[in-house]
């Protein structure tokens, strides 16, 4: 699972794994709402609206790989690997849904996917995610040749798109899109389904099904029915 997700190099919350249909089950207290294709359209506040929250955002590079930032949603800190917080609108969503995400991988080492994990994921499948991550950074290290604690390697993908699929003001569920470098020079794009909760006055992403990304990510061909994000980098 390693070797084929290290030469997709494509999903950004699925950096240690291959891909597969994405299904996560909320454990929201209230659910979320349906979103229906209306109720994208862009509207009026931006960071309020699911059309608008993709943009005006300004980029941060994160180990390789360009993460979207927000002055006034969000993240107000970053510090000892975590990214927090976050504004209760679409847009924070969206940008703690990948801000988070991206850091419980374990290629980024201890430092960072422990504290994430730890504070920032939440579900019954976090410990599980945490295990996993151990095992996954031991491989990674001793193939990269990297002192203890370290990063074992850079990120090759890039962010290209989202979709809402659930939102309310305590939980929100988005599809995002990425897209890196396959085999042969092509580019591959890949779809992780992503849930955040509203626990403590900010956004908890779910730890994916069994505590493993492929459960939650799959292939595509196109970006068709997503909302890309413009000026990503």
């Amino acid at each position: 699972m390693l070797a084929a997700l290290l030469v997709l190099a494509v999903a950004v919350l699925v950096l240690l794994r291959t891909q597969a249909q994405p299904r996560i089950v909320s454990n929201a207290t209230a659910p979320a709402r349906a979103v229906s294709p209306a109720s994208i359209a862009p509207q009026a506040g931006a960071s309020g609206s699911l059309g608008d929250a993709g943009q005006d955002l300004a980029w941060t590079d994160f180990h390789g790989i360009q993460l979207p930032v927000s002055a006034h949603d969000g993240p107000r800190g970053t510090r000892s690997g975590l990214a927090w917080g976050f504004t209760d609108t679409p847009r924070g969503a969206l940008l703690a849904a990948i801000n988070i995400g991206v850091r419980t991988a374990a290629l980024w080492g201890p430092d960072i996917y422990q504290p994430t994990i730890t504070y920032e994921v939440t579900g019954p499948d976090a410990a599980a995610l945490l295990k996993a991550d151990s095992g996954d950074y031991a491989a990674l290290r001793a193939a990269a040749n990297v002192p203890a604690g370290q990063p074992a390697g850079r990120g090759y993908a890039v962010e290209a798109a989202y979709r809402f699929t659930a939102w309310s003001a305590s939980a929100a569920t988005l599809d995002v899109v990425t897209e890196g470098p396959g085999s042969g020079g092509t580019t591959v794009l890949a779809v992780t389904r992503i849930e955040v909760l509203w626990q403590h006055g900010d956004w908890r992403l779910v730890a994916p099904p069994r505590g493993d990304w492929v459960n939650a990510a799959a292939s595509i061909s196109s970006l068709t029915g997503y909302t890309t994000f413009p000026g990503e980098g």
